[in-house]
């Protein structure tokens, strides 16, 4: 082999021990139904951390069309174990009644100056009343390019301070398509148990069907599969 051939040669990802242990496991030929596959994917989920079940779905849309992008919101019953660090953008008026729903942190131009000065994001998720969205547009492109812009998208626009905070802290979540039209979606913790594991997988798929775009035509859902964090990939019946 040349030394130009030698360059190119693939390099092989190295896997860990505790990995390959865990692939050993797992039928990769087989399709499990939901119940043993997140009963396999707590057992491979074996990390010396408490790790997300991650749901991963391959959608038949066209992720390069407009109305065919996925975006949806759904309240999974037991949350995703992740406390969410909230702040609440809102005026003077409603700036108790944010701190009375739970919010982390409240304020208003004085909290959109600050990260306007230094860039710092110390929180999960921003809601904001409508009146605040014009005064944040000066910090749009720090908020924006990490998610955590409020959007109607998200619902995380809102004059229901209460019902918003109470649902986000809960465990409401905002999955989206990307570009290869998958979705990705952490439903819980490996420390949850298999039932509701379960519960927080059928809520979150029965939010998935029910965005289905009206112009997508064929097959929605192409194939399921699940994952522990670090853990290898489970195929799921449809």
């Amino acid at each position: 082999m040349t030394a130009k051939g030698s360059t190119m040669k693939k390099k092989v990802k190295k896997r860990s021990k505790r990995y390959t242990e865990a692939l050993q496991k797992v039928d990769r030929t087989k399709t499990y139904s939901i119940a043993d596959a997140l009963a396999l994917a707590r057992e491979t989920g074996n990390t010396k951390f408490d790790g997300s079940l991650e749901v991963h779905v391959r959608l038949g849309i066209d992720p390069s069309k407009s109305d065919q992008q996925i975006r949806g919101t759904v309240v999974l019953p037991h949350g995703t174990g992740k406390t969410k660090r909230i702040i609440a953008f809102v005026g003077p008026d409603k700036q108790a009644e944010a701190k009375e729903a739970g919010a982390d942190i409240v304020g208003g131009e004085n909290l959109i100056e600050e990260i306007k000065k230094t860039g710092k994001l110390d929180f999960d998720i921003a809601i904001a009343t409508p009146d605040m969205m014009p005064k944040l547009a000066v910090v749009a492109k720090v908020l924006g390019p990490r998610g955590l812009m409020p959007s109607p998208k998200n619902e995380t626009i809102t004059q229901n301070l209460k019902k918003t905070v109470g649902e986000l802290k809960k465990g409401k979540i905002n999955f989206k398509s990307d570009d290869t039209a998958n979705v990705h979606q952490a439903v819980g913790k490996t420390s949850f148990n298999e039932a509701q594991l379960k519960e927080n997988y059928d809520a979150f798929m029965d939010a998935l069907k029910k965005v289905k775009p009206a112009s997508s035509k064929g097959t929605f859902i192409k194939s399921i599969s699940i994952s522990s964090s670090m853990g290898p990939g489970i195929k799921v019946e449809n």
